[in-house]
């Protein structure tokens, strides 16, 4: 009888017998004809030969799995090495195995890989298939694009706040505000700031941020044209909420823009767009005044700063269609990722970051709101005061620079923290005891105090390892923060025309601090909010 034909066991160079291969009832159900494999396996490292009728079943339909090894002659229980290559069922095809059938099949719907050395598939690596995850949920990276794109819409988020305040006194004589109404004027953004910017992580995880951000910018600009038209003040107030509506989305995403698309530049790019908002506040303070003069009515001082609003909108639309684009190219494997949901409320130092922001942005708007009125009643002119405004927000452009960049190299902040709160207290000391004293030096004192805000915007990246922590942490701790800021003008405008004086405004600014203060020393140690979630 002539001998069966034989194959080189793989690793050992034997020859290892071969059954003779007849067509079983597998086979025949799907149309196969017989098959002699050994010119197939001659050499298991010869160079790739061209298939021959074996692999013809690939697209076969599917083969019960029992009956393979019967169907082409192999008795149960032959060891690995001396089985052939054949035609393996996997779920809903036939796939072409190597030499060794014990070997599992390349799961379904990864990505495919190359034949080993051994003709086996390599497996995928875990990175691979995370880092393609990350891509598809993030597809519209555009790295200089998003940061010009960022730097816009950070030049936004004060002016029609830091405008407003530097005109307040005419649009409480065009609009006949009282006290209280242009009390709650002042605090209308972090009552907006705080109940939009909460639902800011429930949009983005419906929609792409950039998509999110052009609505915001739409939002912003179109509220600042309708509230400078009306000579209504339920309008007016309504066309703010829509403006500052805009803010509040943006204040969300930037610190979680930041994380996911430049996160080893953090206090570089925090510190970028936190100087361009610098910019933005002090541009819109100083020049508030004296554009409502050159035209004639405080609505055109108001008015302007929709155009900047427009023009932020412009980056990010190229963006928004990348991002739709990639989310509809995205196999549904790759769209579909696990989240881990984070709750910073649950957490010791979610807590604190939202008292620390909130503190600090209960005195930064009460200053935005009140310090030019604070110098206009100590004897300087309207053009001055807020000019005096307006260099707060001057000097704090190279604080904003500086600050993240000392945070994200310190080990603690402790240091920060205890230098910030002292530049405050002789900052409120000066203005209660000397307002008419050189008031430059107390403007400079609170712009190094003001530094508090970017440093705990900084602090947001710092205490989150992944973008869902940081824009679930920034979320929580700016919506609750501007709950407690919302105080801030509202209780000094209270307490100013109560008292007909600024003593106790001041006196009140002076508790909140001691309030961040204590706060800020929790935040300092380093540590992650995912740790504690």
């Amino acid at each position: 009888m002539t001998p069966p034909p034989t194959a080189t066991t793989a690793g050992t160079g034997t020859p290892a017998p071969i059954a003779d291969v007849t067509p079983g009832p597998a086979l025949a159900a799907v149309g196969q004809l017989p098959v002699t494999p050994a010119p197939a396996f001659e050499a298991v490292d010869a160079p790739p030969v061209t298939p021959g009728p074996a692999l013809a079943a690939v697209d076969a339909p599917s083969v019960t799995p029992g009956l393979a090894p019967a169907a082409v002659g192999i008795p149960p229980g032959t060891p690995a090495s001396a089985c052939p290559a054949g035609p393996v069922a996997s779920p809903g095809r036939t796939r072409y195995q190597s030499a060794h059938p014990a070997e599992p099949l390349a799961n379904p719907g990864r990505p495919h890989q190359p034949a080993g050395p051994l003709g086996a598939r390599q497996p995928v690596a875990p990175a691979t298939a995370g880092a393609e995850s990350a891509r598809a949920a993030h597809p519209a990276t555009g790295g200089a694009l998003v940061l010009v794109g960022m730097l816009l819409v950070a030049l936004n988020l004060r002016a029609a706040v830091t405008s407003l305040g530097a005109l307040l006194d005419e649009v409480r004589d065009g609009l006949a505000l009282s006290g209280a109404t242009a009390g709650f004027v002042t605090t209308l953004p972090t009552i907006a700031f705080a109940a939009l910017g909460a639902l800011t992580p429930w949009l983005v995880r419906r929609v792409a941020p950039a998509r999110v951000l052009v609505v915001a910018m739409l939002a912003l600009a179109t509220g600042q044209v309708l509230r400078v038209v009306t000579d209504s003040t339920l309008v007016f107030l309504l066309t703010s909420a829509l403006a500052l509506a805009g803010i509040a989305v943006a204040n969300i995403l930037l610190p979680m823009l930041v994380k996911q698309h430049f996160p080893h530049r953090t206090g570089l790019v925090t510190g970028a767009y936190t100087m361009a908002l610098t910019v933005g506040t002090t541009v819109a303070a100083a020049s508030a005044v004296p554009v409502a003069h050159a035209f004639g009515s405080w609505r055109a001082g108001l008015g302007v700063w929709a155009a900047l609003a427009a023009v932020a909108v412009l980056p990010w639309v190229p963006l928004a269609l990348r991002a739709r684009a990639a989310a509809r190219r995205a196999t549904p494997t790759a769209a579909v990722t696990p989240r881990i949901r984070i709750r910073p409320g649950r957490t010791r130092l979610g807590w604190a970051m939202a008292v620390y922001f909130g503190a600090q942005s209960l005195s930064g708007y009460a200053i935005m709101g009140w310090l030019a009125q604070l110098f206009r009643d100590a004897g300087h002119r309207p053009e001055t005061a807020g000019l005096l405004l307006a260099g707060v927000t001057a000097l704090g452009v190279p604080i904003a620079l500086i600050m993240p960049t000392l945070a994200g190299r310190l080990r603690t902040l402790r240091p920060l923290v205890l230098t910030l709160t002292a530049a405050s207290t002789l900052a409120y000391l000066g203005l209660a005891l000397a307002p008419q004293g050189p008031a430059p030096l107390w403007v400079a004192l609170l712009a190094i105090g003001q530094g508090a805000f970017p440093m705990i915007l900084t602090t947001i990246g710092l205490r989150a390892r992944t973008a869902e922590g940081t824009v679930a942490l920034s979320a929580f701790a700016q919506s609750t923060g501007y709950v407690i800021a919302a105080l801030g003008p509202l209780l000094v405008g209270i307490l100013y025309e109560a008292t007909g004086g600024w003593t106790a405004p001041i006196g009140f600014l002076l508790v909140a601090l001691a309030v961040q203060t204590g706060a800020g020393m929790v935040i300092a140690r380093p540590r992650h909010i995912e740790d504690e979630a």
